[in-house]
Formats: C-alpha cells, sequence, structure tokens
C-alpha cells in the first residue's frame, strides 16, 4: 500500500480531464445505477476497502500547492 506523496504522471492527469468526462456523461445516460455515491461499496467492497484506506494516507504533488 501507498503511503505519503503520489508521483505526478502529466500523460495520466491530461487523458483523465479529457476523455472521462465525455465517458462518464455517456455512462450516466445509458445507465441509471452508474456513479451513484456508493455503489463500489456494493460492487466489489474489496476494491472499495482498499481505496478508501488508499485515498487517505496517499496524497498528490498538486495538494502541496493548496
Amino acid at each position: 500500500m501507498k503511503m505519503g506523496i503520489r508521483k505526478p504522471s502529466i500523460k495520466r492527469s491530461l487523458k483523465a480531464r479529457t476523455t472521462g468526462k465525455a465517458k462518464r456523461a455517456m455512462k450516466k445516460a445509458v445507465s441509471p445505477g452508474y456513479g451513484k455515491k456508493g455503489s463500489g461499496w456494493v460492487k466489489n467492497p474489496k476494491k472499495a476497502a482498499y481505496n478508501k484506506i488508499y485515498n487517505k494516507t496517499s496524497f498528490s504533488f498538486w495538494d502541496l500547492f493548496k
């Protein structure tokens, strides 16, 4: 499990800001349950628990400037 600062990736950051928004809008229009809060715990509880701990113990390089 990663703890502390995460290494930034410009390529991934740019991809998340561009293609992800269109994909999410499309999926939300097609599937009524997509993107609802707490649905990760129902779908895959092991992954949801890992992600919750990961997001609490690590932080982005860009968070240092906030």
